[in-house]
């Protein structure tokens, strides 16, 4: 069962009682997936990226935020992207309405999100059509593509919760999807995670963290 929870910045996130955590920061649901996902990584791909649409999977793709913020802040400077999201359980329309969402970008933007959510999960995207949304209702080990991504928002539960979506044979298998010059982003920031994608011929970048954490991580794929 999921629990709708206010987080400190006023917005509302979802608490997982079978994993036993919130699916954002109890800091501010909108202010960690702002600052972590479209301020070190989407902007970031923009600029790396100027003359094309990018290509951005997510793991864990949860409530949908990061989706909703991306594309928002997409629209705003004229940029495309086709998103792939990882979700082995994914949540309800009307869990995803329950967090009111909507009121963070434009009402359009929301409309099509709820139109496209069912049809994101149960079909796979057609890779040709422009600006797609697919959500791949799989595990992340059991998750395969083809293609090579510009950018990765890794949001699995935390290390504390969910270790095995933070052990070196998963982050060595999720730089596989990253192509030479694809930009790495998450939440957290440790030593074995620092190794692991330095093994994978990743260049670290340690950042501010969002609010309630002190650092997060950005790394880049050199080879």
């Amino acid at each position: 069962m999921n629990i709708l929870t206010a987080t400190a910045d006023g917005s509302f996130t979802l608490y997982n009682e079978t994993i036993g955590e919130h699916y954002h920061s109890k800091h501010g649901a909108l202010q960690e997936s702002k600052h972590v996902f479209i301020e070190a990584g989407l902007k970031k791909a923009f600029t790396d990226f100027p003359e094309q649409s990018i290509n951005i999977l997510e793991v864990g793709f949860g409530t949908g935020l990061n989706y909703i913020l991306s594309r928002s802040f997409a629209e705003s400077v004229q940029r495309d992207f086709n998103y792939t999201g990882i979700e082995a359980f994914p949540l309800a329309l009307a869990e995803l309405q329950s967090t009111q969402y909507q009121q963070y970008v434009a009402q359009p933007i929301w409309n099509k999100f709820e139109q496209d959510y069912q049809q994101a999960i149960t079909h796979p995207a057609d890779p040709s059509s422009p600006q797609y949304l697919q959500i791949a209702h799989t595990t992340l080990q059991e998750f395969t593509s083809s293609f090579k991504y510009d950018l990765i928002y890794f949001d699995a539960f935390s290390v504390q919760h969910q270790p095995e979506l933070w052990s070196d044979e998963i982050i060595t298998r999720v730089c596989t999807f990253l192509k030479p010059g694809g930009i790495f982003v998450t939440y957290a920031i440790t030593g074995k995670l620092k190794r692991a994608l330095k093994s994978c011929g990743m260049e670290i970048e340690k950042l501010p963290g969002a609010p309630g954490k002190r650092e997060m991580l950005r790394a880049r794929k050199l080879i």
